[in-house]
């Protein structure tokens, strides 16, 4: 099983939206996602509360092996939502794991 793990910084505005409305949404992309890429266990996106120089959304996100995590990436419902998403960073960490 593959952990896949990315924290994310967000500016202050883009899209026309504020930090938080972003990461709202953000959050609403990534898990629509739940159910609909084969490999793909588990996906949830949290959205922190305590600021202060804190990322503002993560992601943890389970997947049955290392190419379904390849699977994942290049998928054009993942890939439909990067733009929304790149746009809306300042800062981004990724870790992926295997158990």
């Amino acid at each position: 099983m593959i952990k896949h793990i990315v924290m994310w910084k967000l500016k202050e505005e883009a899209h026309g939206n504020d930090k938080a409305a972003n990461a709202k949404l953000i959050k609403e992309k990534l898990e629509a996602l739940s159910g609909k890429i084969d490999g793909l266990l588990r996906i949830e996106a949290g959205i922190d509360f305590l600021g202060g120089g804190n990322f503002d959304v993560v992601l943890y996100s389970e997947l049955s092996s290392r190419e379904n995590l390849d699977v994942y990436q290049n998928h054009p419902l993942h890939q439909a939502i990067l733009p929304f998403i790149r746009e809306a960073v300042m800062d981004r960490k990724a870790v992926d794991y295997e158990i």
